[in-house]
């Protein structure tokens, strides 16, 4: 937890009030709140301004369960404060942040439960991904996988928390050294919207492309308007939101383009449509699925999990991909270039790939929809 802190530190702005000093920015700690559109208070400071720019977050969302509010839990949010890895672990939801943090643990040596109500962990993702990271946590991490489960309620147990929960129609009951709660974030809005002409709802602060909120002088960035952003949506948007707020010419928001990233292991990476939002669509597609372990580089380090999955139209554009492999945070920038600029599978393939690198599995998989 000290290499944590340490990288923290590094970041020159966390917690760091003269870094922002430093670049003649006032800093007023506490809670702020709209009082009019505008005018602030901040620990009954009144504070005025032409313009605002609301950057508030989003918290973890407690589940309602029996019990919760009286067992002690952690979140994505303070659980890597723990100066020690518990001997076992439930996790309530199967989030981004969830995955990270089950992979995380169980290298530890930690017992992980991960839990969801749906119907497989990782909704968010086609169905075979989903399969293939089940099976890699179970056999690999020795996880248990709970799909389909609902958790009845929670309760302190001495040093331990009792988990109660339901799945396929059968209670069981389940005693671990902690609890996480990953499933799902609130936005930030309770910060006197109303009193500011700032319409929001239980999604977040409605915005446009621009991030102009209702009242035309207060813009919005971030989890505080969708709270499932990642960070590089985010810095995106506070890029735009920057822009816009000093500048009369506004940029937009460019959402045609998802990108995801989970850093497991081995990582887990998207860009684009999945194989669901095609179907959803009436998309025609063709796909491709390769595992790396028909590239050289898997037996130079004898890693063999993982896969490439390319998705296309009926013009050979390719539309979505997934890279479950330990570099696929750098990977997936091949495919997210080549989905922005129209590219088809064919150029994909005659692009020269080095022959050892995990890369090479993208032009592999390119050949298959040839």
């Amino acid at each position: 937890m000290s290499w944590r802190d340490t990288v923290v530190k590094r970041t020159g702005a966390a917690g760091n009030r003269r870094y922002y000093e430093k670049q003649n920015i006032d800093v007023y700690s506490g809670n702020a709140h709209f009082l009019s559109p505008n005018e602030i208070s901040v620990n009954r400071k009144h504070l005025s301004a032409r313009k605002f720019l609301i950057a508030t977050g989003a918290d973890w969302q407690v589940p309602e369960i029996p019990g919760i509010q009286e067992t002690p839990y952690l979140t994505p949010k303070n659980v890597l404060s723990l100066t020690r890895p518990p001997k076992s672990l439930f996790i309530i939801g199967s989030s981004p942040a969830a995955i990270e943090i089950a992979s995380l643990m169980s290298i530890f040596g930690t017992k992980v439960y991960l839990s969801d109500t749906a119907t497989r962990i990782m909704p968010g993702f086609d169905n075979d991904i989903s399969n293939l990271v089940t099976e890699q946590f179970h056999k690999q991490r020795g996880m248990t996988i709970l799909p389909a489960t609902k958790v009845v309620s929670v309760q302190k147990d001495g040093l331990y928390k009792r988990v109660i929960y339901t799945r396929a129609g059968t209670e069981r009951t389940v005693k671990v050294d902690a609890l996480l709660v990953a499933d799902s974030r609130t936005p930030g809005t309770d910060i006197g919207l109303e009193n500011a002409g700032v319409k929001y709802g239980h999604t977040g602060i409605t915005v446009g492309p621009n991030l102009q909120t209702s009242a035309k002088h207060i813009f919005a960035a971030g989890s505080c308007v969708h709270p499932g952003l990642a960070t590089h949506d985010i810095l995106a948007q506070s890029r735009i939101a920057a822009h816009n707020l000093l500048r009369n010419k506004h940029l937009e928001v460019d959402k045609h383009l998802h990108l995801e990233v989970i850093r497991s292991i081995p990582e887990i990476a998207t860009v684009g449509l999945s194989e669901d939002d095609c179907l959803r669509r009436d998309l025609k597609v063709k796909t491709a699925t390769v595992p790396i372990t028909l590239v050289p580089r898997r037996n130079i380090t004898d890693n063999r999990l993982g896969t490439v999955k390319l998705i296309i139209d009926r013009k050979g554009v390719l539309r979505g991909g997934t890279i479950v492999a330990p570099s696929a945070s750098e990977m997936i920038h091949e495919l997210t270039l080549a989905i922005h600029h129209g590219m088809t599978a064919d150029d994909i393939f005659n692009t020269p790939h080095e022959f050892t690198s995990w890369s090479e599995a993208i032009r592999i998989a390119a050949s298959k929809l040839l």
